[in-house]
């Protein structure tokens, strides 16, 4: 499933964002909202249809490159016959798994770890060792707890950002650093 087709077909009532994650060995599209009605994973993908959004599938007729009603799942599936349909009714979410080819020979392929554009905000605003306080002030953020969990916590999570003190995550004269793996996405990304 394309992001297009998430964005098509995910259940707006449902509040959730529609997920698109990258690891080494698979791409998993996650899209909110379980088959609708009596459609199975076993229906889609011999090309069993059930427009929930049939206002957005009219449009996208026009403006995507459209081939049919009930023809996405079939064709993706003639190209990559590996793909996962799990539809997972207790977590009311469609999952769509693509394995990732991995060369038997070769070296493992490096991964581009994916970052949020908050994650890339903080990488494109540091500027040597600095303070909580200095990036929050580059970044024109006030509130601490945001700063924490949307900027601060993933970039450490990733490594792309290290602290000066790591002994002491709590100190007041803790800073932050970009370290070479930042540095690396940076340049790739920014």
């Amino acid at each position: 499933m394309t992001m297009a087709g998430a964005l098509i077909h995910r259940d707006y009532f449902t509040s959730a964002s529609i997920r698109l994650m990258v690891f080494a060995d698979r791409v998993e599209t996650i899209s909110p909202g379980h088959l609708p009605d009596s459609l199975s994973t076993e229906a889609i993908r011999h090309g069993a249809t059930n427009r929930r959004n049939p206002t957005l599938t009219e449009h996208a007729v026009h403006i995507l490159p459209y081939r049919g009603l009930g023809t996405g799942i079939p064709r993706a599936l003639h190209d990559w016959p590996t793909i996962e349909l799990l539809d997972e009714i207790t977590s009311n979410q469609f999952k769509v798994v693509v394995p990732r080819i991995q060369e038997p020979d070769g070296p493992t392929p490096q991964v581009t770890p994916q970052v949020t554009p908050q994650v890339g905000d903080l990488l494109a605003a540091i500027r040597g060792d600095q303070t909580r306080t200095e990036l929050m002030d580059a970044l024109r953020l006030n509130d601490r707890k945001h700063f924490r969990v949307a900027y601060l916590q993933p970039a450490l999570d990733a490594g792309l950002i290290a602290m000066t003190i790591p002994a002491k995550p709590n100190s007041r004269l803790q800073k932050y650093r970009i370290t070479e793996q930042g540095q690396t996405l940076l340049a790739q990304q920014y």
